[in-house]
């Protein structure tokens, strides 16, 4: 790249987990182009996760999603016009798409930069959108996501060995934990998250609610539940099948629970948006995954523990009736409780 002040484009649209594994890339950018101008293209509903990030100059809001509902509308048509005249208000010197889809590689193509760049096709999730690439990376020898992501901007001379997470923080959200912490008596805590995109994902609320019981018996630690509204339900049965006195559910929005996570002592949950924003903060993981592969998607602090039920993936999201993960016992998760608590607090 030029010694002049450059203009990039992120693209990574959603979700939460992803949007997290792509900041240490763009701060490796912003770190190594300080006089840049970077944007970011979102979906609307996790833009709130990129408020206040020092390396953004400004973020640029698609609703894709919401689209696809609604497409004969005249309203929408109108928002797409909006979205697209946004995406090439600005001429970027490069567009670099993270997530691998025609619609992310199209916002790349829409934007006009001069450049485009993504993965090779044998790792994009819908490979023929590499057509769309003028430059496309093999991140041979990356096991983590985020080490494939930083494999795109070190294309462009970002290289970085400090990985970053600006997420965002209120006072008024931080209150509103302390408070209901204070109200709970939950001075020294951890974090139960049982729920997950797809159910594949999700431990079975039956060994959640065994694992509440066993761990009420051997930790002096409250037990909070976490999760979205949708997931209340199953919160609840939950609850209800552990009959434990010292287990709560702490509803929150999204930055309230990244509050939550910075004052917890450990976070216990599966492959989804929380654990990951658990790990950014640095609160210890005992993660509990299938079918996703821990080495790629996982924590990744040295003294973190993920359990795998290493069996293959023959789940999707489109499943009418999935079955919840197999394969992983109580006494393991109970075991790497203890270990990993053991391992931040003595």
């Amino acid at each position: 790249m030029s010694d002049s002040p450059q203009r990039f484009l992120i693209v990574r649209l959603s979700s939460i987990g992803d949007i997290v594994h792509t900041l240490p890339a763009v701060g490796a950018l912003g770190e190594a182009f300080p006089q840049a101008e970077i944007h970011w293209v979102v979906e609307s509903r996790y833009a709130l996760l990129l408020e206040g990030n020092p390396y953004l100059d400004r973020v640029v809001k698609l609703d894709t999603l919401g689209w696809r509902r609604r497409l004969t509308s005249g309203a929408t048509l109108r928002e797409i016009g909006r979205g697209l005249r946004a995406l090439r208000e600005s001429r970027y010197d490069a567009a670099i798409d993270f997530q691998g889809l025609w619609k992310s590689a199209a916002a790349a193509w829409l934007s006009r930069a001069r450049e485009r760049i993504g993965f090779a096709r044998r790792w994009l999730r819908e490979p023929s959108a590499a057509v769309l690439y003028t430059q496309r990376i093999p991140p041979r020898g990356r096991k983590h996501v985020i080490e494939m992501n930083l494999a795109l901007v070190e294309q462009l001379g970002a290289h970085t060995q400090h990985w970053q997470f600006p997420l965002p923080r209120t006072v008024a959200d931080d209150t509103y934990v302390e408070t209901r912490l204070a109200a709970l008596g939950a001075k020294d805590f951890i974090i139960i998250n049982p729920g997950g995109g797809w159910r594949a994902k999700c431990w079975p609320p039956e060994s959640y609610a065994e694992l509440i019981q066993r761990l009420e018996g051997i930790l002096l630690e409250q037990i909070l539940l976490t999760g979205s509204p949708g997931e209340e339900n199953l919160i609840a049965t939950i609850l209800q099948r552990a009959g434990s006195r010292r287990a709560r559910y702490l509803p929150t929005t999204l930055v309230q629970f990244i509050a939550l996570a910075r004052r917890a002592r450990l976070f216990i949950g599966g492959d989804t948006g929380p654990l990951h924003l658990a790990a950014a903060v640095g609160t210890p993981i005992a993660g509990i995954f299938g079918p996703t592969d821990p080495a790629r998607n996982g924590p990744y602090a040295a003294d973190d523990i993920a359990l795998s039920n290493l069996g293959p993936i023959n789940h999707t999201r489109r499943e009418a009736n999935p079955s919840y993960l197999p394969g992983i016992s109580v006494d393991s998760v109970l075991a790497a409780t203890e270990k990993r608590l053991a391992r931040a607090h003595g």
